[in-house]
């Protein structure tokens, strides 16, 4: 394992229960957790104010009994986290929950749609010659420096690395445990008409995929989950080189397409599940610049991911709104994890992680 100064690694567990665990990862990070909710204009503008009305406090009870009664355990995670961090529970359930809240809140002059964009890139493949995944982390520019990796451990001897931002439950963004599974998230957007409220969130899902134990396992709990809004997931097998992309959306439509010889790069547009989605110019520009750049090589693959020609909606994004916090590399061959920190065009790994040592340490 190699760790460079700007993401911090945080080793945690085995712990007598998830609270616990929850608990020491909130106080470890309590100062980056209460800078991010202090600097989170959707979470002070949009959320909290929403959060105090009559249908905001409906939703929130639905939301809090349907992922409480589904993963206690990750509940009980999410709640140590907020005491561990000394902020008020409100405030994690909130910015755990943004993308099942904000569809709800009321379009007006000041807030007309709400959300900021999430936006991530991948590109995947899986030929004779090569199997990578290559993802870039892009989120609003108030995450920029209020990010962690999580290292846990559980009793049952499973252990996981999870990229995580802060106050969120591991993870939104990518992660690999164990079990040799990996995966990453990429958002998509369906419209109001496909959204059903109350229903799992997307960050119990992923905390979830941290603990399966194949790509079909990961399957079966993403298709388990009665989800509120559509999410798109590549799974990983490290040790049989399979790689899948899955989109879901509510009321239980999943839709698999196998990574094979041709890449694969996938923004945040619905590209195989049958969704109507809300148009974004950014995906489609991103999409259509990845279709017409080299993919023969993992340096191409990192050149697209750190491409900026467009000087509106480029692929590596250095604000104003949106960042790309960083590059994650999943190299079925040489199996590793590496994190690249700034433009993956210059390749500078500041974490490398092995995918075949339970440890996650590198010879």
């Amino acid at each position: 394992m190699v760790e460079a100064k700007g993401l911090k690694i945080f080793e945690v567990g085995p712990c007598e229960d998830a609270y616990r665990m929850g608990f020491l990862i909130g106080q470890r990070f309590s100062n980056q957790i209460k800078s991010r909710l202090a600097s989170d204009l959707i979470l002070q503008n949009q959320l909290l104010p929403f959060a105090q009305t009559p249908v905001a406090q409906q939703l929130l009870q639905s939301l809090t009994e349907n992922n409480r009664n589904k993963f206690p355990r990750y509940w009980e995670e999410l709640i140590g986290t907020a005491e561990g961090s000394g902020v008020p529970v409100l405030h994690i359930i909130l910015i755990n929950f943004r993308k099942e809240i904000l569809a709800f809140l009321p379009k007006t002059a000041i807030n007309p749609g709400n959300d900021t964009p999430d936006d991530c890139s991948d590109v995947l493949v899986a030929s004779e010659s090569m199997a990578v995944v290559a993802h870039n982390e892009d989120a609003n520019v108030a995450l920029v420096g209020h990010t962690y990796l999580i290292k846990g451990t559980l009793l049952n001897g499973l252990s996981f690395i999870a990229y995580t931002y802060a106050g969120e439950l591991p993870s939104c963004a990518f992660g690999l445990n164990s079990h040799g599974l990996a995966f990453t998230l990429n958002s998509v957007p369906p419209s109001e008409s496909e959204i059903v409220a109350g229903g799992i969130g997307r960050n119990f899902i992923s905390r979830d995929l941290l603990e399966a134990a194949s790509i079909d396992d990961a399957l079966c709990r993403i298709k388990s989950s009665e989800v509120s809004i559509g999410h798109s997931y590549n799974l990983i097998e490290t040790r049989t080189r399979k790689i899948s992309n899955v989109e879901t959306a509510s009321r239980n439509r999943v839709s698999v397409y196998e990574v094979g010889a041709t890449p694969f790069f996938h923004a945040n547009m619905y590209l195989h599940l049958q969704v109507d989605q809300v148009q974004d110019e950014n995906s489609k520009t991103r999409q259509s610049k990845a279709a017409v750049l080299p993919k023969r090589s993992k340096e191409d693959f990192l050149s697209l991911l750190g491409d900026t020609d467009d000087p509106k909606y480029p692929i590596y994004m250095i604000g104003p709104l949106l960042y790309t916090l960083c590059t994650a590399v999943i190299d079925l061959d040489e199996q590793t994890l590496s994190i690249v920190e700034g433009n993956p065009r210059k390749g500078e790994i500041s974490h490398i992680f092995s995918l075949c040592s339970k440890d996650f340490k590198m010879p």
